[in-house]
């Protein structure tokens, strides 16, 4: 077993070395390859776990998994890698590990964006949404607000500065914390808060955050409902442009046997589905049904809540995101694809019901003194800072302090990180074992004559979701339905028939009721299908008849030709 431990954060080197080595070591079931390279040119490496020895990975249902598309939002790769050993040591360990891999396959993409991640995780970070290419423009800014480490003791805190004008004074309830002052009070002390940072060209009076030089989001430059970014801060020039997303797009759209796709960020503690720009009710509702099932089980194996970007997860109610991963894999892939947000403080310290943006907008006080005790009690005190004086290059006397975001609140603390990871591979198996599954249901020949024979194959979905997977792939022409093949022995010649037969869809259990009701039209066989050739073969022989769905995997068998005796 590889050495992996889930009390720290790997950098690109280490990281890159732990996925060598389970290739090393478990050659039967795992192998790596770059799909790509990064702005900076370093390897996107991509796992494909599977029993290889059950077939081709091409020739089986797939599930994506991927982390760490933004810079610091770290804890992701971890996930990834938790899943990942998860896998190897439960193969031939456990029925539901082992039946997944002998039938399905793992596609793991642990960092997709190497790059912001060393930027994340430098003994003096630097914070950046995304990627690490300059954009808009390639300037480093002239004026304003640039967070950084301005004390060099490697955290990224606040600076309270004293205003008469501010909005912010201490709390009455515990002096480390500052709330709002009220609309009408004057004659206090107040302070003004921003970043932890320098100041270029401070004119003495006005502080303003600098642009972003680092300004992309690789997460809204997928291709479906891309914007300008105008319309869509960080969106790039154009969809994909970036090549870390470019990386990402080509290897999903070369493998149609991707049937999910789930992406690790943080953080909330939630699992999120599309729509990001639109209400539910654009869904055809046989896919709303589905992933709201899909989502219920995840609550269950998870404890994270399902919910909607577009109705629970906007960051403003007049505004929408665009150029999301999942939304493009839903409307232009038509697969049900999730992103889950790991970790969530506010649970943490005792906040159980709460609107996960919302309340960054408006929560009771009570809640920050939860969050401040948590800290206290959890975290040693590490994750909330009591105010210390600093005299800053161009502020003079400041004072730093408030919440270690990089440490409390971006990832888990490294002592709950394998506790919050280990949430998440029981419904990640379970995502893949729903997917459809193509098996023989049965397969014959009847003599004819002495020379002819009627060759049959039925084949079956034995999966939960339908070949097809979504509606939504059926409205756009997405997927082709089952294509049967049959090749003949020398000699041998179609009597009627044809080599290749393109059977449509099959239909999965997804759709059956929750009861057995006195309507409807109860169990149909359209998850079955059937196709016949009638074949002369003077010489008999042997025929193989194959039946192949590009989500749905592989099936295939031979039989013999035997003259009547």
């Amino acid at each position: 077993m590889p050495d992996l431990r889930f009390d720290t954060y790997y950098r690109y080197d280490d990281l890159t070395r732990i996925l060598h080595a389970f290739a090393e070591e478990y050659p039967q079931l795992v192998r790596i390859e770059s799909i790509g390279r990064s702005h900076e040119g370093r390897d996107i490496w991509l796992l494909t776990v599977t029993n290889f020895a059950s077939g081709a990975p091409a020739d089986k249902p797939a599930l994506w998994v991927d982390g760490n598309i933004h810079a610091s939002e770290v804890s992701p790769s971890s996930a990834c890698l938790y899943l990942l050993q998860t896998l190897v040591t439960g193969y031939g360990a456990r029925a539901e590990v082992t039946r997944c891999l002998d039938t399905r396959v793992f596609y793991i993409c642990p960092r997709i964006n190497p790059d912001g991640a060393e930027w994340a995780l430098a003994d003096h970070p630097k914070i950046i949404r995304s990627s690490t290419r300059p954009y808009p423009y390639d300037e480093e800014p002239i004026e304003g607000l640039i967070p950084e480490d301005i004390d060099g003791d490697g955290r990224l805190l606040m600076m309270r500065i004293p205003d008469p004008n501010g909005g912010w004074k201490v709390s009455e309830q515990d002096p480390r914390l500052l709330v709002r002052r009220d609309p009408t009070e004057t004659g206090g002390q107040y302070y003004r808060v921003i970043p932890e940072g320098r100041l270029e060209n401070y004119d003495g009076v006005t502080i303003r955050p600098a642009p972003r030089k680092e300004g992309l989001d690789l997460n809204r430059n997928f291709p479906a409902n891309w914007r300008l970014e105008g319309e869509q801060k960080g969106a790039g020039p154009f969809p994909a442009s970036e090549p870390e997303v470019r990386a990402v797009v080509n290897f999903i759209a070369g493998h149609p046997n991707i049937t999910g796709g789930v992406s690790f960020h943080t953080y909330s503690g939630v699992l999120l589905r599309p729509f990001s720009g639109q209400s539910d009710e654009a869904f055809p509702p046989e896919d709303l049904w589905t992933y709201q099932k899909i989502g219920q089980r995840g609550t269950e194996l998870t404890g994270y809540p399902n919910v909607s970007v577009f109705h629970d997860f906007r960051y403003h109610p007049k505004e929408v995101i665009t150029g999301a991963f999942d939304d493009w894999m839903y409307e232009h892939r038509g697969l049900f694809s999730w992103t889950v947000e790991i970790w969530s403080p506010q649970r943490e310290a005792g906040i159980q019901e709460y609107k996960f943006i919302d309340w960054y907008r408006e929560h009771p006080l009570e809640d920050d003194l939860k969050l401040l005790r948590w800290s206290d009690e959890q975290l040693g005190g590490k994750g909330y800072v009591a105010w210390y004086p600093f005299e800053h290059p161009q502020l003079g006397r400041v004072e730093l302090g408030g919440w270690d975001h990089l440490f409390a609140w971006r990832n888990p603390p490294t002592q709950f990180l394998e506790r919050e990871v280990a949430r998440f591979p029981e419904w990640l198996l379970w995502h893949l074992l729903i997917s459809p599954k193509l098996e023989i249901y049965d397969a014959s020949v009847t003599p004819l004559s002495d020379e002819t024979f009627l060759v049959r194959l039925v084949v079956h979905n034995t999966g939960w979701l339908p070949s097809y997977i979504t509606k939504r792939a059926l409205e756009k022409k997405l997927v082709r339905g089952v294509i049967a093949e049959i090749e003949l022995p020398a000699a041998a010649t179609l009597v009627s028939g044809k080599p290749r037969e393109e059977l449509g869809q099959l239909e999965g259990r997804a759709y059956q009721p929750s009861a057995i009701a006195g309507w409807g039209a109860g169990d149909t066989t359209a998850d079955r299908t059937k196709v016949e050739w009638v074949v002369r073969a003077p010489q008999g022989g042997r025929v193989r008849l194959t039946a192949r769905h590009e989500r749905a995997g592989r099936a295939q068998t031979e039989l013999e030709l035997q003259p009547r005796s």
